[in-house]
């Protein structure tokens, strides 16, 4: 049996490993979506958010960080996290499908040029490829954020940020990493 420094050290240098191997692979196209979002933000246009589960959690966070501030006072930037309206998602689920919950909510809010960063680690959810079909129908441009299963699914974006592993955790922490990497960005070419 693993005693638990040694569970607590192999989960830190999985999370290391993750970032080592993220920075060699994806800085370039988390670059690129930094501009894409930058380019919306500064024509007026918004940024729609979706995920499930700890992803839905990151869509929060991060249009919490866009519409609140970061670090630099700004001011509040159009985003809007589509996993947050119960009654929506509820009633969509109920009436339409719970693999319509996100792309009615973009066929009622997004317009062309808004911003799609849609959240999926395993790049399977129906309901996150839903969105992504309409957003593409609304012509929104679209992010991806998926892991090393999500390679398919990433070829439906403007720009896929496909972190080099196949664990749910490690995946989520460079996420996050991704989008606060984001918002520095945004911060300091202020917007």
């Amino acid at each position: 049996m693993k005693r638990n420094k040694d569970i607590i050290r192999e989960a830190f240098g999985r999370h290391t490993k993750a970032v080592d191997e993220s920075m060699r692979h994806i800085l370039p196209d988390v670059e690129q979506g930094a501009a894409l979002i930058m380019h919306a933000l500064r024509r007026g246009k918004k940024v729609l958010v979706c995920g499930n589960g700890g992803s839905a959690a990151d869509s929060q966070h991060f249009a919490a960080e866009l519409v609140g501030r970061y670090k630099a006072e700004r001011r509040g930037l159009p985003a809007i996290a589509l996993t947050v309206d119960t009654s929506a998602l509820t009633a969509i689920g109920n009436d339409y499908g719970f693999e319509n919950i996100f792309k009615r909510q973009i066929e009622a809010l997004g317009a062309a040029g808004d911003v799609l960063v849609a959240f999926s680690t395993g790049g399977k959810s129906k309901n996150i490829l839903a969105a992504v079909a309409q957003a593409r129908k609304q012509k929104l441009s679209i992010i991806i954020l998926t892991g090393a299963n999500g390679t398919r699914f990433a070829k439906t974006a403007d720009t896929a940020i496909v972190v080099p592993t196949t664990e749910t955790a490690r995946i989520q922490e460079v996420h996050e990493l991704v989008y606060h990497a984001w918002c520095e960005y945004i911060d300091l070419k202020h917007v």
